[in-house]
């Protein structure tokens, strides 16, 4: 099965380059299933129905998001009518919406696709690692999905290392988000599982997280609150990786960056 994983989306930028090149990329690494990280979609501070329709209309399959879920009041109400859209799973029990989606394919096979989020540095949500095994003991590789990836949303690298090492053989891949800055350190870990510590976003990168830098620059240099930040508005590169799973196993044969656009050097991986 081949994936894609695009990380966090910030703003019409972001909007922008997933809308120039998800298709293509579709096309020319025969995407099975695209996953995007949407939860910066909306002027950078979460999604709306609309936008949402814009990025299923790019090619998107599957929205995951985050810390900042909520942050359009819209979303609260929309979410339990559109199955897509994933909050993180450890939220607590009642939460609008659902923390995992198990896709089917037209070729029967599937893909269970579940959002996390971690807890260091974060919100104080339930138990990310109590969550992943309870859903384990219902989905197996081998046993059920074909496939199974885990968008991890987390600030610490080092609770998204421990987390793919508690996956490790028991999923397809792990993938970090929300620090909005590529990490080189994809790779398969010794159980078979693909892992990378943050896919980055997909954003203007001539700015601070995808915010415009003068203005974050000023809250840094004089500890004084401003007006809310602003999404920068130049070319944005789209970030990510591509994953190649084995049908047979479920785990990663391959797991490559995806960078295109904007001023980040550019990787495509080969198909």
């Amino acid at each position: 099965m081949n994936i894609l994983l695009l990380g966090d989306v910030v703003g019409r930028a972001g909007r922008d380059a997933v809308a120039a090149h998800l298709p293509r990329l579709r096309d020319a690494l025969d995407i099975d299933v695209a996953i995007v990280n949407a939860e910066n979609a909306a002027h950078g501070f979460g999604l709306t129905e609309r936008i949402a329709g814009g990025l299923y209309d790019a090619g998107a399959d599957i929205l995951t998001t985050g810390n900042h879920v909520w942050d359009q009041r819209e979303l609260i109400a929309y979410i339990d009518r559109d199955p897509r859209i994933l909050r993180p799973a450890n939220f607590p029990e009642g939460t609008p919406g659902a923390g995992w989606r198990l896709q089917e394919l037209g070729d029967g096979r599937t893909l269970l696709v579940v959002n996390l989020m971690g807890r260091l540095f974060m919100d104080a949500l339930d138990d990310p690692f109590a969550a992943l095994a309870a859903l384990l003991g219902k989905y197996k590789l081998q046993l059920g999905p074909t496939a199974i990836v885990v968008d991890f949303h987390g600030e610490a690298t080092s609770e998204k290392m421990a987390f793919g090492h508690f996956a490790d053989g028991r999923v397809s891949a792990v993938v970090g988000t929300h620090t909005h800055a590529p990490t080189a350190d994809a790779q398969i870990l010794p159980g078979g599982t693909g892992f990378i510590s943050d896919l980055g976003m997909c954003g203007d990168y001539d700015s601070v997280i995808g915010l415009q830098k003068a203005a974050s620059v000023r809250r840094f240099v004089t500890k004084m609150p401003g007006d809310k930040p602003q999404p920068a508005e130049g070319e944005a590169t789209l970030c990510g990786v591509f994953i190649e799973t084995d049908d047979e196993t479920g785990l990663a044969r391959r797991i490559e960056p995806v960078r295109v656009g904007g001023r980040l050097a550019p990787h495509l991986p080969t198909p």
